[in-house]
């Protein structure tokens, strides 16, 4: 049985679980579009640039598991490419595939357009080689099965993005039909010796220490270790802390849950208790300059237990080849209940803050604006904090079970939320969606808003202005972080054109807002954008914190 490489291309999406692939269009992948076209059970998702699809790709795999982006041959690659370092970075796995020229160019030694004007064209494939897991190129048809196969297994098993180049003649071309699935979806298992021998060691560690913590990673949703990770929870009883990315990976509305572990930047005193504790049992934790304020969090080796998607390792001890979920669960097995860090933790613990609603007609504040998007989270809520005070703003914020949190914590790419939430949208589109974004990282990525329009997404977004970019200010000021002011509630009505239903307000009082919340409320046909005015200076303490530490790290002299 033959099919073509671009049905082939298209059953394999279907296969694995992807309904939407995200498209901007080019004279080299036209074809293989047309052939994802035909497939029944795939729908192209059209976005208004390379950067941006690349991110809402991003945003689909959050919600899907998985995702597709297609795009033209270098123009339309490097502009991905941002969006798929963010995908490596965050652990998600997208197919990256792009159209490249005719194969006949490089036989007849000619120079052609999207190109950089030289005759070896393999540039972009060594570049992608980089970014991703697994990078392919379809120079023969009947070797398309066995290279897209291979590309979309290390894809999905290491949850990492993957690249394939099909050339603008190949789409077309007949290849061997696509076999059995499960030899696609085959993921090798933990090594048993090796993970008993892991979680004995472990288990002795954890009963020679007497007040254990634990701390969610981000690493636990990739690793779908979420489940093994409040299992092993609730049958030690100790505290439980997440790392800021990892927010909603463990139920805020927990008996155990201390907050988010962020060195000086902490909410709930959980760094108190981490710092106080003898042992942290860390599960898909990674600790880079953001995620630990500048390296001010992280605790002595020798109190660290990390897990990580296929490696353990403490003090005197590495073990690899083991699955997080497996070890977490057989671990459960092992380990007897220690509350000590629980029962301090209550001791230290602060009360609830007391925040109480302002003046209606007062000018907009940071607190007021946060103290009303609270208000609207539900068990199915997703929350997508941009890069910057939003990020502060979303972690402080309580979680009901079931809500979830989305950052880019590891590429911190200004700009990501607007794509990102659109993707997941698509994904996920019975969740509601809410969105804070600066107006600096909105002018990246806003034309992404018109593709909300255009499938009708009611997306919340909550865009504040303060004229500027409030955190690269807050880490290094300069007049580089002043950028010209729009009338963002004003955009709305022109990506509305004719046939759109998104609304755009303006508010600058607690009554504006709180209005402008209620009629979003009835609003199902388009995004609403609320555009924020407070001043640039009120942002949170955290974020003036962080950006000091992350400055003192940057600022550090060479070692001579």
């Amino acid at each position: 049985m033959t099919t073509t490489v671009g049905s082939y291309l298209a059953t394999r999406f279907s296969q694995v679980g992807i309904e939407n692939h995200f498209v901007v269009a080019g004279d080299y992948n036209l074809s293989l579009l047309d052939k994802l076209q035909e497939h029944p059970e795939l729908e192209e998702v059209n976005c208004c640039n390379e950067l941006n699809c690349s991110f809402a790709a991003e945003g689909y795999a959050r919600s899907k598991g998985v995702a597709a982006v297609v795009v033209t041959f270098n123009v339309g690659a490097f502009s991905a490419f941002n969006g798929i370092g963010s995908s490596y970075a965050e652990n998600l796995p997208v197919i990256l595939v792009v159209g490249s020229p005719n194969t006949n160019e490089s036989i007849d030694h000619n120079l052609i357009h999207h190109t950089i004007g030289t005759h070896n064209l393999d540039y972009e494939f060594e570049m992608a080689k980089k970014i991703t897991c697994a990078a392919v190129q379809i120079k023969h048809a009947q070797d398309a099965p066995r290279l897209i196969d291979y590309a979309i297994r290390k894809c999905l098993t290491r949850k990492k993005p993957c690249y394939i180049e099909i050339p603008t003649n190949m789409a077309t071309q007949a290849c061997p039909a696509p076999g059995p699935l499960e030899g696609l979806l085959y993921q090798l298992p933990s090594e048993p010796n090796t993970l008993s021998k892991a979680v004995d060691a472990a288990a002795k560690l954890i009963e020679s220490r007497s007040k254990p913590t634990m701390l969610a990673g981000s690493r636990l949703k990739s690793a779908g270790a979420e489940e093994s990770f409040l299992t092993l929870a609730e049958t030690l009883g100790c505290a439980v802390a997440v790392m800021p990315a990892a927010k909603s990976l463990f139920p805020e509305d927990h008996p155990q849950y201390v907050g988010v572990y962020w060195g000086n930047v902490s909410t709930k005193k959980a760094d108190a208790i981490l710092q106080w504790s003898d042992l942290t049992i860390c599960a898909g934790c990674v600790f880079t300059d953001y995620s630990t304020a500048g390296w001010t969090s992280p605790q002595p080796a020798a109190h660290r237990l990390e897990a990580d998607s296929d490696e353990v390792k403490f003090s005197g001890h590495y073990y690899g080849h083991i699955k997080l979920a497996d070890f977490l669960d057989a671990l459960t097995k092992k380990v007897k209940k220690n509350d000590k860090s629980l029962i301090e933790y209550r001791r230290l613990r602060p009360p609830p803050p007391l925040v109480e609603a302002a003046d209606p007609s007062a000018p907009l504040t940071r607190q007021e604006m946060t103290r009303q998007i609270q208000g609207l989270f539900n068990s199915n809520t997703t929350f997508f904090a941009e890069t910057g005070d939003s990020w502060f703003n979303g972690i402080q914020m309580d979680l009901p079970r079931g809500a979830k949190f989305e950052a880019e914590m590891q590429w911190g790419h200004i700009g990501w939320s607007i794509p990102a939430c659109f993707g997941y949208s698509v994904g996920a589109p019975d969740r509601q969606i809410v969105t804070m974004v600066g107006d600096g990282s909105f002018q990246v990525t806003v034309q992404e808003v018109a593709q909300m329009v255009r499938l009708k997404k009611p997306i919340l977004i909550f865009l504040i202005n303060n004229y500027g970019y409030t955190i690269e200010v807050e880490i290094h000021d300069g007049p580089y972080n002043d950028i010209k002011n729009w009338n963002y509630a004003a955009l709305i009505e022109a990506f509305n054109a004719d046939d759109g239903h998104g609304k755009g307000y303006q508010v600058k009082t607690g009554a504006e807002l709180a209005e402008a919340i209620e009629k979003s409320k009835t609003n199902n046909k388009g995004p609403t954008l609320i555009e924020i005015q407070i001043h640039r200076d009120d942002c949170t303490t955290e974020l003036v914190t962080w950006g000091q530490y992350v400055a003192l790290a940057n600022d550090r002299p060479p070692i001579s």
